[in-house]
Formats: structure tokens, C-alpha cells, sequence
């Protein structure tokens, strides 16, 4: 699938929220960027959603979003509250995207994990939805999801509703299929362009077709680095991706677009992530090529994530990266337009 329109460039904040004025550097450098929004993934050391409330204290409203939150820690009638008045606060659009997670962790809360993450998140962004919509949901007996007699009061009632757009976390065909149902957003990450093509982009297609309704876009999460002095990509991406590497569900879906990737061996992971292009690493023009290889593949915005630069050497190598990077693209788009 190819666009005629370049993906909207985003920014990924890559760590928990945690050191609020480096969170903010990477808010200001949105807003001067002119970048479509920021993500935050969960965080469980200051709560994704406070902190881009702290954002807007700040005087920095930015478009919001999360990348992603976890079902078992809100009901979505909290999350729906919580995604809206992020909305009302920035008077900015959201993208609330959300993934079931790790199994161990679910089990922690739950006691016991999801049979179906599947059912799970699609029950979760139904609800959701409803909600957000300002219907009552009177009766929803799901198979994790359950709600009674709600309906969120109207904020503005004789204004425009906030914009909420919901996303899934997607890795692999079968929730493709199901954020095309129900999502706004499809959220990758790790996710090599060709598997974005050939087999996610197709999915969330026939997922909408099922349903009637439109085909969610979406937003490709790249990790990527500029080439520099002393750097060694393979080290950035094992920085940033370690505990990717060593879980099975993100090695599944890298082996099954070609990398060799094994949990037992998170180090050579990171190597496979490099050679297959996945960890975009370059010039500033080498990675924006990489980046058009997305857009190309279906991808409907790109958030640049620096995490290896930001975790090895600070947040201001990291954004001096995004900045070289973001230049690139635009520079790129401009020849293209002409």
C-alpha cells in the first residue's frame, strides 16, 4: 500500500516519565519542530497522563499520546475520563492507544493473564468508544470487560466534543484485523516496514471492510540514531531494545518478517534489528530514506524514537538526532513537492 501524502512525523518520548524537565525539552522541541504530537509510553513512576498534564502547566500543549497504556491497569470507563481530559486540557487531539502487555504482568493484576489479549483490547476500545462517543452503556457484558448503566457527562454542551482517536498496539495480523474493527490507530513498533506492508496493513484493511468503516491509520514507531564518531548502532539498539529482544511475542513477529531473532540472545537481536534495517542508522538523508520506506509501506505517521542515543548519552544528543532527522525529512518532502 503506498500514499501519495508523506506520513505525519511525530516524537517518541522513549523512557517512563520520570525527569519532568527532560520530558519538557522533548515537549518544546514538538512544538518548535512543528512535529504532529508526542508519545509517551506507560509509565509507572509519574502516570503518563499527569505528566502531559504537567506538559500543559508548562505552557507546553502539545497533541498527546500513548504508546502504549496497559488494559489491566484502568477500567476503560477511568481511561476514557482520563484520555478526555488530556483532550480538555491541552485543547489538543489525543491518540489513546493501548495494548494488553506482558502476560506476567497482566497475571500480577489479574491473577491470571488474558486467554484472549485479542478479546481483551477489543472489548477495551468498544467501551471505550461508546463512551468517548456519549453513549450510555447500559449493559456491556464482555468476556473482561463489564459495565453498568454509565455515560460520561458532556463537558461542552453546546461545543465541539474533544478529539479522542483510539489505537492498538499491533504486532501481528490477527490484531491488525481487530484494530481494523474497532481502533482509530494502529500502533507498531519494532515492526520492519515489509512485515508493515505485507501483512498488517493488508489485515487492518479487511478488519474495517468486515465492520464498514473506515481503515485506521497508522503510526509506525522507528527507532533510529544519526551516524556519528564513536557510535555503534548495534549497542544503541540493544540499549534501547533489550527487553524487546527478550520477549517472544516481539521475536515472533521479527522472525516471521525474516530477522533472526532469538530471546536467548537479546545482543545478536539487536545486531539482526541494524542489518535489517528495523533500527533505522545513517546520515540524517539514510534514515529519512528509511523513513520514506514506512510511509511507502502504509504508515500514516512515523514517531522517531531516539532511545538508544537518550539512554547512552543524554537527552540532548538524543534531540540534537530528531532535530538532523526531522530536517532531513522535511528537506526530502520539499524536494519531492517540487
Amino acid at each position: 500500500m503506498t500514499t501519495n501524502t508523506p506520513p505525519a512525523l511525530s516524537l517518541m518520548y522513549p523512557l517512563m516519565a520520570s525527569d519532568l524537565d527532560e520530558l519538557a525539552a522533548f515537549g518544546r522541541a514538538v512544538l518548535d519542530l512543528k512535529l504532529e504530537r508526542l508519545y509517551l509510553g506507560q509509565s509507572l513512576i509519574v502516570d503518563t497522563h499527569q505528566a502531559f498534564a504537567h506538559l500543559a502547566g508548562r505552557g507546553i500543549r502539545v497533541p498527546a499520546g500513548t504508546a502504549v497504556a496497559l488494559t489491566a491497569l484502568r477500567h476503560p470507563l477511568d481511561a476514557a475520563v482520563q484520555a478526555r481530559s488530556l483532550a480538555l486540557l491541552t485543547g489538543q487531539p489525543v491518540v489513546a492507544g493501548f495494548g494488553a502487555g506482558d502476560p506476567d504482568f497482566v497475571a500480577a493484576l489479574r491473577g491470571e493473564p488474558y486467554e484472549s489479549p485479542l478479546t481483551a483490547v477489543t472489548e477495551y476500545l468498544t467501551v471505550m468508544r461508546r463512551l468517548l462517543d456519549g453513549e450510555e452503556v447500559e449493559d456491556f457484558r464482555g468476556r473482561y470487560v463489564r459495565l453498568d448503566d454509565a455515560v460520561l457527562p458532556e463537558p461542552h454542551p453546546t461545543g465541539a466534543r474533544p478529539v479522542v482517536s483510539l489505537g492498538a498496539g499491533v504486532l501481528r495480523p490477527r490484531m491488525a484485523y481487530a484494530a481494523g474493527q474497532v481502533a482509530d490507530v494502529a500502533i507498531t513498533l519494532l515492526t520492519p516496514a515489509s512485515h508493515l506492508e505485507e501483512q498488517i496493513v493488508p489485515a487492518l484493511a479487511r478488519g474495517a471492510a468486515s465492520r464498514g468503516r473506515a481503515v485506521p491509520g497508522v503510526t509506525s514507531i522507528v527507532p533510529c540514531a544519526v551516524r556519528r564518531p564513536g557510535r555503534d548502532p548495534r549497542k544503541l539498539a540493544f540499549a534501547a531494545h533489550e527487553l524487546h529482544l527478550s520477549g517472544e511475542h516481539y521475536a515472533a513477529m521479527l522472525r516471521s518478517a525474516g530477522l533472526d531473532v532469538d530471546v536467548s540472545d537479546p545482543w545478536a537481536g539487536a545486531g539482526a534489528l541494524v542489518d535489517g534495517g528495523v533500527f533505522a542508522y545513517g546520515t540524517p538523508d539514510e534514515v529519512a530514506d528509511r523513513l520514506t520506506r514506512y510511509g511507502d509501506a502504509g504508515a500514516t505517521e512515523i514517531a522517531l524514537s531516539c532511545a538508544g542515543v537518550l539512554l547512552t548519552e543524554g537527552p540532548e544528543a538524543a534531540l540534537a538526532d530528531v532535530r538532523a532527522i526531522a530536517e532531513a525529512v522535511r528537506d526530502r518532502a520539499a524536494a519531492g513537492a517540487r
